[in-house]
């Protein structure tokens, strides 16, 4: 019984033991401080973004935290662990060569904000919304594929932070959160078309005159930054025929995350005025035969 105890006394008092304990500790008060921290957070802040930015933060600092803990405690056996790491060095940025590339994209990416959370791009054959950026995986909503449009499809991808280094990255809300679209409308050459380039002019500034004036400050801002020349951001209507029907382009600017909708609204309403107006014919692909009576006659 002597024994046991005695060994159970030298146990506790071992250096290693202290240390163990203190850092069992440490971590203990460090993922409660952290979790309440982010409890706050979500209560007190409302905006999405600056409550991620502010809950990833607060993770980055817990183990911050903690790191220095366990190098305070063990600081003074650093030289025998510096020596270690050394000799292990080379094994493990060979076998850990993803790791190491996908944790320098990380710090590519917060130091030089080349993609953010909240932001549309396409990266490889990959198209959607940053959801999030963790040390060493980028995940993503995706949009389209199967689903028509850019609505949402339900796949959340996480692809390695080595992206930045492997695949050009398309930004569709960068500095610019704007994209140029347009659609197609054919009228018979019967139709009146000067009345038609009236009645789509006044549709599509009134559905897209707003992202138009936004656009520019935002272009005039990037002509600050980039070598840009001054673009048409205003809504553009073209013409062109051909013997079947005479074909309008209407050429817009948009909000990159109202493209589908904005492009519903501007047929309804090119729907609703055009049935004003029996000057203008949609034109169809279908043959239509006339004359009967006539044929029928001969």
């Amino acid at each position: 019984m002597e024994k046991i105890k005695t060994a159970l006394t030298d146990w506790l008092h071992n250096d290693n033991f202290e240390r163990i304990l203190i850092i069992g500790i440490a971590l203990i008060i460090i993922f409660l401080a952290v979790r309440n921290i982010k409890k706050a957070i979500s209560k007190r802040v409302s905006d999405t973004d600056k409550k991620y930015r502010a809950r990833k933060v607060t993770n980055i600092f817990g183990y911050f935290l903690f790191v220095v803990v366990v190098l305070m405690l063990y600081s003074d056996k650093l030289g025998n662990i510096g020596l270690a790491l050394g000799l292990a060095g080379a094994g493990i940025a060979f076998a850990l060569q993803e790791v190491i590339t996908s944790i320098a994209g990380w710090l590519s990416i917060m130091f030089s904000s080349t993609v953010k959370v909240g932001q549309r791009v396409k990266i490889g054959d990959i198209r959607g919304d940053i959801i999030d950026i963790a040390v060493l995986k980028t995940t993503i909503m995706e949009v389209g594929d199967w689903v028509q449009g850019d609505s949402y499809n339900g796949c959340i991808t996480a692809i390695s932070n080595s992206f930045v280094f492997k695949y050009p990255i398309q930004n569709y809300s960068a500095d610019y959160p704007f994209l140029w679209d347009e659609i197609i409308v054919p009228i018979r050459t019967e139709s009146d078309f000067k009345l038609a380039r009236e009645v789509f002019t006044k549709v599509t500034f009134e559905i897209c005159g707003e992202y138009a004036k936004k656009s520019a400050a935002t272009w005039s801002k990037m002509r600050d930054k980039y070598r840009l020349e001054n673009a048409q951001v205003d809504p553009l209507i073209t013409l062109s025929f051909d013997q079947n029907w005479i074909t309008f382009t209407l050429r817009y600017v948009v909000d990159y995350q109202r493209r589908r909708i904005t492009k519903d609204l501007l047929f309804t309403r090119l729907l609703e005025e055009i049935s004003k107006h029996d000057e203008i014919q949609i034109a169809t692909s279908a043959m239509e035969v006339t004359n009967l009576d006539r044929q029928e006659e001969l």
